[in-house]
C-alpha cells in the first residue's frame, strides 16, 4: 500500500451506510454529510444575509441520491403553510424519514419577544427587515446542524418566502451544501377559506395573546397586505428548473414541476390526498375474541360472548351518533368481520388492516413464547418497533403495509376502522404524531371507541368506553430486557388471562 493510499480511510455514516473517503488534504476543513464532501478554503459569503458557502474556491458539493431534502414553503400568510408543514412532517416521520419543521415565525418571536403590530412587516421598516433576515439566516444554520449532527433527512422551512430574491438565496445555499430543494406553494384566493384560517388559527397565535379578536383580525389583514406588495409567486417559465408543487385553494387544483426523487414523489402523493373538510375518524378494535380470553396472540378466532355483546353495543352507539355518510372498514380476519356484521351497515374489507403477523409465535401465550423462544422474547422487548418475529412482521413492516390505508383515510370524510391492537397503534401514532418508540406501547383497550377529530395542527381524541367488560391485552415494557433475565422478570408485565 502506498503512502498516498494510506491517507484514505473509509468512513461510514451510521444511518444510510454510504462509504466515502476521508480526504486528508493538509490545512483544509472538510464538511462531510452522507457522502457529500465540501472543502472550505475561504470566508463564507451571503445572499439576502443568508450564508451560502465560501468563496469561488469552494468545491461544489455533489448531490447524491440520498442527499438531505429541504422543503421550502411559499405563500402569503393564512394560506395553510404551517398546517401543511406540520401534517407533512408527521407523515414523513411516520413512514421513517426523520423530518423537522423550522418555523420562521417562532425565530422572529424569539428575537423580538413582544409583537406590536403589522408595521413590523412593512417593507420600508429597515430595522425590522434586518431582524427578519437574521432570523432566516439562523433558521438555515439550524437546518445545517439538523442534517449534519442530528441525522435529519428532511427539513421543512416554514416561512412566507414570497420574494424571488429570498428563494434564489435559499437555492444557492442548498446547492453549496449539497441539499435537494422542493418548494411547496399554497395559493388561495377564496375569501371564506382565508377568513376561516385567520379566525381559527391566527388570532389565537402567540402574537395576539390578550388582544381583542377584532383588533387582532384587523392587524393580521394589514400584515397580509404588507406581504402582497412584494409577493412574486413561482413562475411556470422563469422557475421551470425548480422542483415544486403548487396547491390552489386548499387542494381544488395542483401543479407539479420536476419531481426529482422518491421522497419528493411521496410528498406530492401525500399532499394531493389531504383535505380540510370537517370530519371524524373512529378507531376501535374488534370485540373480545376467544383467543383474547386465553391470552394468545394473533390467530383468526371468532368473538367471545362479550365480544358479540360489544359489537351490538357498537351498532347502537353508531346509530345514536347519526354520522353522515359513515364508511366502515375491517380487516380480512374473522373477529373484525363478525364485529362489523352487528352494525347493520355496508363495510369494506382491507387485507392491509390484518393484525401484525407473529410468525412462529402465532397463537402462543406470552408464557409459551418465553418458554420456547426466550431470546426472541427479550429481543422484542429491547426494540419492539423494529423487532421482526421469525417468519413474521415488525411494527415497522406494519407501518409500511398501512400507508395505503392512511392515504385513503386522508381522502375520506367520516370513517370507522374496526381493526386490531398493533394496527390501531400504528394508525393512532400517525394521527397523534407519536414517535416510533412510543408507538408499540400506545394503549388501545378492547371495547372502546376512539373518536379523532382533526383540528388546526393535529387531532383531538375522545375515549368512549361502551360499558362492556373485556380482558386487558396491554403489556408494558419490562424493566429488565436482557436475554439472560429470569423468566419471572420477563413475564412480570403480562396481562391476566384465563
Amino acid at each position: 500500500m502506498t503512502t498516498e493510499q494510506e491517507k484514505i480511510e473509509l468512513q461510514q455514516t451510521p444511518l444510510l451506510k454510504i462509504w466515502v473517503p476521508w480526504l486528508g488534504i493538509g490545512g483544509c476543513k472538510i464538511s462531510r454529510r452522507r457522502g457529500s464532501i465540501q472543502l472550505l478554503t475561504g470566508p463564507a459569503r451571503t445572499v439576502d444575509n443568508i450564508p451560502i458557502g465560501s468563496t469561488s474556491q469552494t468545491a461544489s458539493v455533489p448531490q447524491l441520491t440520498n442527499s438531505p431534502t429541504l422543503i421550502v414553503m411559499v405563500g402569503l400568510p393564512a394560506r395553510g403553510k404551517t398546517y401543511i408543514s406540520k401534517k407533512l412532517t408527521r407523515y414523513l416521520n411516520w413512514i421513517g424519514f426523520p423530518t423537522k419543521v423550522f418555523n420562521l415565525g417562532q425565530y422572529r418571536r424569539d428575537a423580538v419577544q413582544t409583537y406590536k403590530n403589522f408595521e413590523f412587516f412593512r417593507q420600508d421598516n429597515k430595522e425590522a427587515m434586518q431582524i427578519r433576515k437574521a432570523c432566516a439566516s439562523n433558521a438555515l444554520k439550524d437546518i445545517c446542524i439538523y442534517f449534519s449532527k442530528e441525522n435529519g433527512q428532511v427539513a421543512v422551512f416554514d416561512a412566507t418566502n414570497t420574494t424571488r430574491e429570498r428563494r434564489v438565496s435559499i437555492v444557492s445555499f442548498a446547492k453549496e451544501k449539497g441539499y435537494k430543494v422542493f418548494f411547496v406553494e399554497s395559493i388561495c384566493d377564496d375569501p371564506d377559506i382565508i377568513a376561516q384560517n385567520i379566525t381559527e388559527v391566527k388570532v389565537s397565535s402567540p402574537d395576539y395573546v390578550n388582544c381583542d379578536k377584532e383588533e387582532a383580525l384587523a392587524d393580521f389583514l394589514k400584515r397580509i397586505e404588507c406581504y402582497k406588495q412584494t409577493y412574486v409567486p413561482l413562475d411556470d417559465e422563469k422557475d421551470r428548473n425548480l422542483s415544486y408543487i403548487k396547491i390552489f385553494d386548499v387542494g381544488s387544483r395542483y401543479l407539479v414541476n420536476r419531481v426529482q426523487d422518491h421522497i419528493q414523489s411521496r410528498i406530492v402523493y401525500y399532499l394531493m390526498n389531504i383535505h380540510v373538510t370537517p370530519r371524524s375518524i373512529y378507531l376501535t378494535r374488534h370485540g373480545e375474541s376467544e383467543l383474547n380470553l386465553l391470552g394468545r396472540i394473533g390467530g383468526d378466532s371468532g368473538l367471545s360472548p362479550r365480544g358479540h355483546k360489544y359489537a351490538a353495543s357498537l351498532g347502537s352507539f353508531l346509530k345514536g351518533q347519526n354520522i353522515k355518510d359513515l364508511k366502515v372498514w375491517t380487516s380480512h380476519m374473522k373477529r373484525t368481520i363478525q364485529t362489523a356484521e352487528h352494525l347493520g351497515v355496508p363495510y369494506e374489507q382491507w387485507k392491509a388492516l390484518n393484525e401484525i403477523d407473529a410468525g412462529v409465535c402465532e397463537e402462543l401465550t406470552y408464557e409459551e413464547i418465553q418458554e420456547k423462544h426466550p431470546e426472541e422474547f427479550a429481543l422484542r422487548d429491547q426494540d419492539k418497533y423494529r423487532y421482526r418475529y421469525p417468519k413474521g412482521e415488525s411494527y415497522e413492516d406494519l407501518v409500511h403495509r398501512l400507508e395505503p390505508v392512511i392515504m385513503e383515510l386522508e381522502r375520506q370524510e367520516n370513517v370507522l376502522v374496526v381493526c386490531h391492537q398493533a394496527v390501531m397503534r400504528c394508525l393512532l401514532a400517525y394521527l397523534l404524531d407519536k414517535t416510533s418508540d412510543e408507538l408499540p406501547y400506545l394503549k388501545c383497550p378492547l371495547h372502546t371507541v376512539l373518536r379523532l377529530t382533526p383540528v388546526a395542527y393535529g387531532c383531538k381524541m375522545e375515549n368512549i368506553f361502551l360499558n362492556v367488560e373485556a380482558v386487558n391485552t396491554h403489556r408494558e415494557r419490562p424493566v429488565n430486557v436482557d436475554v439472560t433475565r429470569d423468566p419471572a422478570e420477563a413475564l412480570k408485565t403480562i396481562p391476566d388471562h384465563f
